[in-house]
């Protein structure tokens, strides 16, 4: 009895489905190779997908309220870029000042998406395709027709992604503060509820009072601020501000909302998921070079992983499902 109700348990929860399936990876890589699992070795794993996990947290809240965004790579860019050439010619030096910018202008972006998205009724996928291109160019544009910002010319805004902080590395806080913050925005905040509504059923969300317009505005405002600052983590940890970096990495961010069970057709989905989706998406980055696969395998094997991992989640979750309705009859 009790073996059973720990399965129920476990299979009752799409994090702890989530949490068992990273654990078995974990173990299953660690066994291939033992360095894997060493305090170097993690630290250096979420390091190198920080942009990632922090984005995935805006995409949760656009997913939630239905919604997509195809354009994040581009903001970032665009984020990154600005700050990169306003380092390189000395228009700025302070690193906090560069931060500043990067935020203010990934937001902008995002306001004009969600305006255009909420105002103009112009659907997400249509809106964000052209706003990826338009953003990219500006990008460019930026750049000087394809410059780019070398270590040298950061300064010491690069020193960020190598500086400590307790004993840990600043990028790894900054992933612990968003989640946090996230953690308690969505859960325990009267704005968090309402995205969850308004991704439910937005009919009904508008006849309790919620501005549904104001709420898909404000997710892709979301969604552009931490793009922005995506775009910043970025120039300070590979220490170079390029035009065309992260190009398609934005299907990364929406594949760790996937595994981490946001559904997208809105209203499902949470923050512990978010991070264990991009935790099992860092994993597979960081384990498919250690176990000795060729570049050019990559990207496939890395695909049909995260084709299993969900798949997987769909039929456990399919089992949650009916243990929960037959506990409901009982």
């Amino acid at each position: 009895m009790e073996k059973k109700s720990v399965f129920k348990k476990i299979t009752g929860s799409r994090e702890a489905l989530l949490a068992v399936i990273l654990i078995i990876m974990f173990a299953a890589i660690t066994v291939v190779s033992p360095s894997f699992l060493t305090p170097k070795s993690l630290m250096d794993m979420l390091k190198n997908n920080a942009v990632t996990m922090v984005m995935s947290l805006g995409m949760l809240c656009v997913m939630l309220v239905g919604g997509i965004d195809i354009s994040i790579m581009s903001t970032l860019a665009l984020s990154g870029m600005s700050i990169g050439m306003l380092l390189k010619y000395e228009y700025i030096t302070s690193p906090v000042l560069a931060f500043a910018i990067a935020l203010l202008i990934g937001t902008a972006c995002g306001l004009v998406i969600g305006l255009v998205i909420s105002r103009a009724d112009v659907p997400p996928i249509i809106a964000t395709m052209g706003f990826m291109y338009i953003y990219r160019a500006m990008g460019y544009l930026v750049s000087n027709g394809g410059e780019w910002a070398s270590a040298k010319a950061l300064g010491t805004f690069k020193n960020f992604a190598t500086s400590k902080l307790l004993g840990l590395n600043c990028v790894i806080w900054v992933i612990i503060l968003c989640y946090v913050v996230f953690f308690v925005f969505m859960k325990w905040t009267r704005t968090g509820r309402k995205i969850y509504a308004v991704g439910s059923n937005a009919n009904a969300a508008e006849v309790s009072g919620i501005n549904v317009k104001n709420i898909k505005m404000l997710v892709y405002v979301i969604m552009g601020f931490l793009a922005g600052l995506g775009g910043a983590l970025q120039v300070s940890i590979y220490a170079s501000a390029m035009p065309d970096m992260q190009q398609g990495g934005e299907m990364d961010v929406i594949a760790a909302c996937v595994i981490g069970g946001v559904s997208m057709s809105g209203g499902r989905g949470t923050v512990i998921g978010a991070l264990l989706g991009s935790l099992i998406l860092a994993t597979i980055a960081k384990a498919l070079p250690l176990v000795g696969f060729d570049a050019l395998w990559q990207n496939t094997i890395k695909g049909i992983l995260i084709l299993v991992v969900v798949v997987v989640n769909v039929v456990l979750q399919r089992v949650a499902d009916r243990n929960a309705l037959k506990g409901r009859e009982m």
